[in-house]
């Protein structure tokens, strides 16, 4: 920065030139100015450029705030000042204070949404989905108490609150409610303020908004406008970088690390700026030096695609530039005071030019916005919101502009490269969404035309009939298109609301409209044709994709068009004949209608033309037919139809030539099914799919059905059938001389192909016949249709919400109609801790099931089938599934139901059912005759339908029945249908269809009943006659009966025999089975082996884990069999290895600091454990044993593996296998070593001394003086003084000889390595001291952890835990007790003399930690431990370890009472209790005045025995119920029945299984001359008193709290509004894109972005990542917030996602926040998620996920 400011005015001259400046005086001179802008400008041309851009920009994030808050303080001095005295005349701050007292604040809300925050739409309420409130309006609001919906906001728009056409109802939140109700909303607010601010305003803000205006839309980077050139021009430039959507963040690093020669970090900063901002300036110095670095980063952006945009700016352009903005942004403050001068801002802002028509300052800003940058954009957009469109006035002003520059502002946007929420096109959405706005652009602008021929203009590709072709996009069409679809979302808010009333010029405009848009779907029918391939497969893949984009797009715009017609009758009429007449031109162009065929079937002739689907073109888009024939339907709903059938063209309507496209289309899908299109590959297929899809279908398949519809009423059934049959190309078999023989083909697959295709049209007759649920076809409503489709989807099984709103078609709205008929038709089902929510159908409406329901897939149709045959069976019902009844067709579409029964049908039907009497050779197929079926139920459903409406016979016009019954017409003599129908009834090939059969013999009997009987005694007679089909139905229930018997007692029989064979082959092979069952009993883990009756020494005395009394568990033989080999083995200490696969982890679990920084791993000296638990290691293991050699075979093979992988350059793996990491050969749980097991240790010698505490301490301290002799003469050559004295049989020298083969002594030190090498992060190095104790600590922590677990879950200590925790448990402790004879002997006494100096202090040892930071827990597993190392010494034989252990515990009990007796009263003793304690009390009390007496005042007094004695059993139990755990594993010994269950009073257990008095102050008391010195050094030591003053770290009390994680507010989007308050710790307030919550601690996060990367170990890693391995150890769970979403990561390589414990009202998570339904949190979910951490499986849960998931490896996860 000195640099860059050596040939400019120092800064101290500035600055007293600043402090002298007074705005009010400069004011007052440009008030009396003649002219102002004159004053102004030479103002700002002094001043800016010595404010603004005085070097380069760079260097640090923080010094560049630094230099942002100066430019803002001495900007707002020395330029906004002025402005503001002269504006309002006074002191800016009382003046605006007054501004805004006097201000009527308008009733709109106009709250700017940032980017991430929460909006709500009230899906009740709504005009439409894109009104929304923010948070606070919301919460005001009445909706909060309707069906809402939540979603975060892309930034840019505004709260409709207070928008009155925004919302059917509850316009206005409380604090937003209009106040007066008697004002005059007319009143223009500018007559509010003083005429003379009202003159001022207008000429400042003119003069600062043309000001702005040039400066912003300037293109000349050398000069200056006339009026601001400075009086001192420098030769100072600036490189200034633009943002383009083209280049990768990695391009525009890279390229700037070579072109301006900076750091990647300094780089990354000035590419996310580029981002953010739109611009940044790069370098900074003369003309040449800048040149040069623009001509760099020009040649290396441009090979691939056009450069990056770079230009040279003087200092001083850029400096007005950015005042510019600066400006704008307080043109937009000022408005908010007062409403008044808002609307000066709008009149200044539309005021024409002198240029004339699109001169205005607005019309200038908007018409240059492509060639503005990011940053610019942005703030100008920011003031059209706080000003045009805040004034009710000026805001129609502003559209009437819009509409008249929208084909300029598209186009220009079209060649943006910028997204379109930066781009002033982006503004429609405020604009077209008011209705009557829209409306007003209508009928003034002709805005619908307009945007329609701006859509077709910009689609410039055509064929030769002027249809779009989409083929060979090149990428910039394709880019094109992507930008071109924004117009038809423009289309669709100006449509989205109907009108009520309709205005004659608003008729007209609409009509046009609909004629530029009926020219669009010209261009769209019949494009994208296909031909079938034959002989060969087609050699490229047509694009089809941008043609299906399009009819996706354009569906809602065209049901949009669809309710606007149906609104008012004239409209529909005008619009049903522009439809026809476009529909006529399309016909003519076809080129089939040259070769006329007659037809003849049955009795009946018709004239068509040959064409075949399977050799002529034909295509799926045909978007004018179909809108015809949703206009159709809507004459026929609206009862046009019927009302003035003359202003109708329904004589010009040619019926044949109407079903002709729709009917070719159903043809093709029907081939495609048949296997005749195989060879056009997936194109095609995918084509066919989304004709079906929910996305499409309402405006493509469901159409086409309707035309058939309205085609098939205006036509002789006969007819229709004959051209439907034609087209199916089929008619030859249905038209042979006798269509009954079945026509013989000799080709297999043509048989094949024919079949399915009969299916086909079958199923298309049922479609036509039967799919009368659109209102308008049939009577129905649109609730029934809606209803129908939820009944059908959950036929097919139980669904989620989620899956049923997939299913229905969504209208403009987003909305289903689901919540309205939802809970009408199902039940639903809470979810438990996984899955989620179900709606179940209920049984009522099981009778409504269609199996030819015409949305079903082929999948859906045969579960659908299953689910429906399974539920009858198990209601004992038969199993045929009958059409359920049809509802009634409306009079257009009446005469439907006679195709049921047509001469042509009958004939069809008698032929399929005659191939079905006769099989032979795979001709017919049971679909086939299931259809048929389905279609005779239908006619005789429809016929009682009609018997039931009529009065008299006379009126039924439908006699099926009759027809049926007929024998078929020479030369056809076999039996009629019924007959048929008969003779197949008990046909043994067809047992399936006979339920159904049946049912449809009893309809016909029923009908024929009806008709015989008169009216009067018609419903007597069906009561008596019901007999003979009662006795067939009996009989049929009987026989079923009959049958399950048998096979029940069948079963009973096989079940017996087998329970003989069993008993028999036990009896055979008993003492195998006795032996088998005793191997079970040892092999199990001691706590299962209670149950066995104890041995008899142990029923003389109670159950002991520790000292001389215990029982050990090696009487039992441990038998184990290796997973791999299948080879079972004793675990011996000579034997061979058996090791146990585990999973080593650090762990922040119990963390009580986690501010504590992570250790140095060459340095850290980790013998003491502080009480604090910042860093532990925990070893897990899923159970599974193998021999040690069986395992090192399985890990070289993984190892090769995975060279050849990296050598193939495959993905990566779920496991890192150089770092030793492997899957379990079995469960493949992640596992990264193996623990070795060990045999149980032998009971003690019971005939051995157990020497007092004295006379162990006495020969202890005698051993280690010996040892701590022998150690220095070993190190020095020399030791001072006389060799101490020793007891009898004590050897220093004595190596003892280890206990353990071979391979058990190489699994030791493997397991001991990867501990080291995991807990310190180091590369291995068994030489290193540490490595014994890393293994101790793994065990203590391990135990802990579990200890906290159980006790947390309420689980019985010992029998609560699962198999492989157990094993892991006693493995791993068994290992830690031998693991000494891996080390040196030196190392491990080393260490025990040192943990001996901290627990009996000595002057010996120095540098020992006081008893405030050390772990007891830890403390007495490293002694224990460490013992042996010392034991193994004495060859006398005499003295037992356990006698040592028990006298360690004693010794850590006091030292633990201590601790916490020093650390629990720091908190203030409240309620006192009885006088007459009881003896624990007073002991208690006794201890706590001994520390009194050594530390003075820094311990409080208090009176309370009770009170102290309370503290110290609740904070010691923890340590009594992991030294439980702890000798329970060493020493093998079966737990005590107290402890086998869950219960409140354990103490007495634990105290008596630890051989401890139940009042462990007996330990202190009885002991106390020989253990007062110890005390008294523990409290003298200078760390304690300094602790207990408060200073030297903070202290931790007992028992410790189990940590948990962090507490989530119960609404989501309470998490959502924080989240988007939070903005980047890095980049200057930016808010964050991904903010990212830390589950184990609460920091929010910048997550997955360039600004928040750190370096972790030399490697750039994102913020969450850098984060676990300050607050994990690294491993973290984070909540994504804006996606909804828990983020599970392991180190650097290794994630996953999990599903959030957030759940909406139907049990779903909403991952990505998709739905928007609001969200819960889920207490279990979330406990779930705890649990698992503090199991430490989440790396488990990854690894198992990552399996699962192969393209979860595939993420860099470090970078988030």
């Amino acid at each position: 920065m000195a640099s860059a400011q050596s040939d400019r005015d120092p800064p101290f001259l500035l600055c007293s030139e600043f402090l002298n400046f007074s705005a009010k005086d400069t004011a007052l001179r440009w008030l009396v100015s003649a002219n102002l802008q004159q004053e102004v400008y030479h103002h700002l041309a002094v001043y800016v450029p010595r404010i603004l851009c005085l070097g380069p920009s760079g260097g640090s994030s923080r010094e560049e705030q630094r230099e942002e808050q100066r430019e803002d303080l001495v900007s707002q001095m020395l330029l906004l000042a002025p402005l503001e005295w002269l504006l309002l005349g006074e002191e800016p701050a009382s003046g605006l204070a007054l501004l805004q007292e006097n201000n009527q604040p308008s009733p709109l809300c106009g709250h700017v949404f940032k980017v991430g925050e929460p909006t709500y739409s009230c899906r009740e309420c709504a005009a439409d989905p894109t009104c929304v409130l923010c948070m606070k309006c919301f919460l005001e609001s009445i909706h909060k108490e309707h069906r809402y919906r939540m979603t975060t906001s892309g930034g840019g728009g505004f709260c409709d609150c207070g928008d009155a056409e925004a919302w059917k109802k509850g316009p206005y939140c409380q604090k937003h409610k209009p106040t007066d109700t008697n004002r005059d909303t007319e009143e223009d607010p500018v007559s509010v303020l003083p005429a003379d601010m009202v003159a001022r305003g207008f000429s400042i803000f003119s003069i600062l908004l043309k000001y702005a205006v040039d400066m912003l839309t300037w293109d000349q980077e050398n000069q200056l406008p006339a009026g601001l050139e400075p009086p001192a021009r420098e030769d100072t430039y600036y490189c200034m970088l633009f943002n383009d959507e083209v280049h990768t963040y990695e391009q525009v690093i890279y390229t700037l690390q070579k072109a301006v020669n900076c750091s990647q970090k300094e780089a990354v900063s000035f590419a996310t700026t580029v981002d953010r901002d739109g611009r940044k300036s790069v370098r900074y110095g003369d003309f040449q030096f800048c040149d040069q670095a623009k001509s760099v980063i020009v040649r290396n952006t441009s090979r691939q695609s056009k450069p990056l945009r770079v230009e040279v700016m003087h200092s001083s352009v850029v400096a007005h530039q950015c005042f510019a903005l600066r400006a704008l942004s307080w043109l937009g403050q000022i408005i908010q005071y007062s409403d008044g001068l808002r609307r000066i801002l709008c009149e200044v802002g539309l005021q024409k030019g002198p240029e004339g028509e699109y001169s205005s300052l607005v019309d200038k800003l908007m018409l240059n916005d492509s060639k503005m940058w990011k940053g610019a954009r942005n703030i100008y957009h920011q003031l059209l919101m706080n000003s045009l469109l805040m004034d009710f006035k000026y805001k129609k002003v502003f559209a009437i502009q819009f509409a008249k520059n929208y084909r300029r502002l598209q186009t220009d946007f079209m060649e943006d490269d910028h997204e379109r929420v930066v781009s002033v096109t982006s503004l429609s959405v405020q604009l077209f969404t008011v209705p009557t706005m829209a409306r007003m652009l209508m009928v003034e602008e002709n805005l619908m035309t307009t945007i329609i021929r701006t859509f077709v203009d910009h689609l410039r590709h055509r064929d030769l009939q002027g249809r779009f072709q989409f083929d060979r996009y090149t990428a910039q069409q394709a880019f094109k298109f992507g930008r071109v679809q924004s117009l038809i979302g423009d289309l669709k808010y100006v449509l989205i609301s109907h009108p009520s009333e309709w205005s004659e010029q608003l008729r007209l405009k609409f009509l046009e409209g609909l004629d530029a848009f009926l020219e669009l779907l010209k261009c769209m029918q019949g494009m994208d044709p296909v031909v079938r391939q034959v002989g060969q497969h087609i050699e490229m893949e047509p694009e089809w994709e941008a043609a299906f984009t399009l009819q996706m797009k354009l569906t809602h715009i065209i049901s949009m068009i669809q309710e606007w017609c149906s609104t008012d009758e004239r409209v529909l009429i005008e619009a049903y004949r522009k439809c026809l007449g476009a529909l006529s031109q399309c016909h003519s162009g076809l080129p089939d209608g040259e070769q006329p065929i007659s037809l003849s079937l049955a009795g009946h002739c018709v004239d068509t033309f040959r064409y075949q689907v399977s050799q002529d073109k034909v295509s799926i888009h045909l978007p004018v037919c179909r809108l015809l024939a949703g206009l159709h339907v809507l004459l026929s709903r609206t009862e046009v139809a019927s009302r003035f059938p003359e202003l109708l063209p329904l004589g010009d309507l040619s019926p044949p030539l109407l079903i002709e496209l729709p009917l070719r289309c159903l043809v093709l899908c029907a081939q495609v099914h048949a296997g005749m299109w195989r060879r056009n590959g997936f194109s095609l297929i995918n084509q066919i799919y989304y004709y079906h899809n929910v996305k499409c279908r309402v405006e493509m398949f469901d159409k086409d059905i309707v035309m058939l519809q309205a085609g098939a009423s205006m036509m002789d059934p006969n007819h229709f059938l004959m051209i439907l049959l034609s087209r199916f190309e089929l008619f030859h078999i249905f038209s042979s001389t006798d269509s009954r023989k079945r026509y013989r083909e000799v080709n297999k697959d043509v048989v094949q192909q024919n079949n399915t295709l009969i299916e086909e049209m079958l199923h298309l007759i049922i479609m036509v016949v039967c799919e009368r649920y659109v209102s308008g076809v049939g009577q129905v409503e649109p609730f029934d249709e809606v209803r129908r489709e939820i009944i059908h989807q959950l036929s097919i099984r139980p669904m989620a919400h989620s899956e049923l709103v997939k299913a229905l078609p969504e209208n403009g709205n987003k909305e289903t109609g689901l919540e309205r008929v939802i809970d009408s038709v199902a039940s639903f089902k809470k979810p438990g801790v996984t899955g989620r929510g179900l709606y179940e159908l209920r049984p009522e409406w099981n009778k409504h099931f269609n199996l030819y329901f015409h949305h079903y897939s082929r999948a859906d149709q045969s579960k659908a089938e299953e689910a429906q045959r399974k539920l009858r069976r198990q209601n004992r019902e038969d199993t045929a599934l009958p059409p359920p009844s049809p509802p009634p067709l409306c009079p257009l579409f009446g005469s439907l139901v006679n195709l049921l029964q047509c001469d042509v049908l009958l004939a069809v039907e008698g032929a399929v059912l005659q191939w079905a009497v006769e099989p032979s050779g795979g001709c017919w197929t049971e679909s086939m005759l299931q259809r048929v079926l389905h279609l005779v139920g239908v006619a005789l459903l429809e016929e009682q339908q009609q018997l039931e409406c009529s009065s008299r016979e006379l009126d039924v016009t439908f006699n099926y029945t009759c027809k049926i019954t007929r024998p078929g017409e020479a030369p056809n003599t076999s039996g009629s249908v019924l007959a048929l129908l008969e003779s197949l009834q008990n046909a043994p090939h067809l047992e399936v269809h006979k339920d159904m059969i049946t049912w449809i013999l009893k309809m016909v009997a029923n009908i024929k009943r009806m008709r015989e009987q008169t009216s009067s005694t018609f419903t007597v007679n069906i009561s008596q006659d019901q007999g003979p089909e009662e006795t067939v139905r009996d009989k049929d229930k009987a026989e079923r009966k009959r049958k399950a018997e048998m096979a029940r007692l069948r079963r009973e029989k096989i079940m017996a025999q087998m329970s003989e064979m069993q008993k028999h082959f036990i009896n055979e092979n008993k003492e195998l089975f006795q032996q088998s069952l005793e191997e079970l009993e040892a092999s199990t883990s001691a706590a299962a082996a209670e149950s066995s009756p104890p041995s008899s020494e142990s029923t003389c005395v109670s159950q002991v884990c520790v000292g001389p009394r215990r029982v050990g568990g090696a009487e039992h033989r441990q038998l184990v069999t290796c997973i791999l080999c299948q080879e079972e083995q004793e675990v011996r200490g000579q034997g061979r290895a058996m090791v146990l696969a585990a999973f080593i982890q650090r762990s922040t679990v119990l963390s009580k600091n986690r501010r504590h920084n992570l250790p140095d791993p060459e340095r850290d000296d980790p013998v003491f454990m502080h009480p604090d638990l910042s860093l532990g290691i925990h070893t897990a293991s899923c159970g599974h044993i193998m021999h040690a050699t069986c395992w090192q075979r399985y890990f070289e093979a993984v190892q090769l593996k995975e060279q050849r992988r990296q050598q193939r350059l495959r993905g990566h793996t779920s496991y890192d296998v150089e770092n030793g990491e492997f899957l379990c050969p079995l469960c493949e749980c992640l596992s990264n070593t193996v623990i070795p097991l060990l045999p149980h240790t032998h009971s003690p010698d019971h005939r051995l001394d157990h020497p007092s505490l004295e006379a162990w301490l006495k020969t202890t301290n005698h051993q280690i003086a010996a040892l701590h002799f022998a150690h220095r003469k070993l190190s020095n050559g020399v030791a001072e003084g006389a060799e101490p004295a020793v007891s009898d049989g004590f050897r220093v020298d004595f190596i003892p000889q280890n206990p353990f083969s071979s391979s058990i002594r190489e699994m030791i030190t493997t397991f001991g390595m990867s501990t080291y090498k995991v807990g310190l992060k180091v590369n291995p190095n068994e030489q290193d001291q540490r490595v014994p104790v890393l293994s101790w600590s793994t065990c203590a922590y391990t135990i802990q952890s579990i200890e906290r677990l159980l006790m947390d879950e309420d689980k019985p200590l010992f029998g609560g835990l699962p198999c492989r925790q157990d094993d892991c448990l006693s493995a791993l402790t068994r290992f830690s007790w031998a693991c000494w004879t891996a080390a040196p002997p030196t190392t491990v006494q080393t260490h025990f003399m040192r943990l001996l100096a901290a627990l009996l202090p000595d002057s010996e040892e120095e540098n020992t930690p006081s008893i405030l930071d050390i772990d007891m827990f830890h403390l007495l597993v490293y002694s224990v431990m460490s013992y042996s190392s010392v034991h193994c010494l004495d060859q006398s034989g005499q003295r037992a370890v356990d006698s040592s252990h028990l006298h360690l515990l004693h010794l850590v009990t006091v030292a633990h009472l201590v601790q916490i007796l020093l650390t629990s009263t720091t908190e203030e003793v409240s309620m006192d209790q009885d006088s007459s304690g009881s003896e624990e009390e007073e002991l208690t009390s006794r201890l706590y005045n001994t520390l009194r007496k050594h530390l003075g005042s820094v311990l409080p007094e208090v009176t309370s025995g009770w009170q102290l004695f309370r503290c110290l059993k609740v904070g010691f139990l923890p340590f009594l119920r992991a030294a439980a755990l702890f000798f329970h594993y060493l020493n093998s010994t079966t737990p005590p029945a107290d402890l086998l269950v869950a219960g409140p009073s354990q103490w007495e257990a634990l105290c008596s299984f630890l051989n401890l008095p139940s009042n462990l102050l007996q330990l202190h008391h009885t002991q106390q001359t020989l253990l007062e010195p110890f005390i008294h050094r523990w409290c003298c030591h200078p760390a304690v008193r300094q602790k207990l003053q408060g200073g030297g770290g903070s202290i931790v009390s007992f028992p410790r709290e189990s940590n948990r994680l962090i507490q989530l507010p119960e609404d989501y989007s309470v998490l959502i509004n924080q989240a988007s308050s939070f903005t980047c710790p890095r980049s200057g307030g930016d808010k964050s894109r991904a903010p990212t919550l830390c589950l184990v601690c609460g920091s929010m996060l910048c997550s997955q972005s360039y600004c928040c990367q750190t370096e972790v170990d030399g490697e750039d890693v994102g913020a969450c990542t850098a984060h676990t391995f300050t607050c994990g150890a690294g491993l973290g769970l984070f909540l994504r917030v804006r996606e909804s979403q828990v983020l599970f990561v392991a180190g650097k390589t290794k994630g996953c996602f999990y599903p959030p414990p957030y759940l909406d009202d139907y049990g779903e998570t909403d991952q990505g926040l998709k739905r928007g339904n609001p969200l819960h949190l889920c207490v279990e979910r979330y406990r779930k998620i705890e649990r698992l951490w503090r199991q430490h499986g989440i790396a488990e849960v990854i690894g198992h996920a990552q399996e699962a998931n192969q393209t979860l490896v595939a993420i860099d996860w470090q970078h988030l």
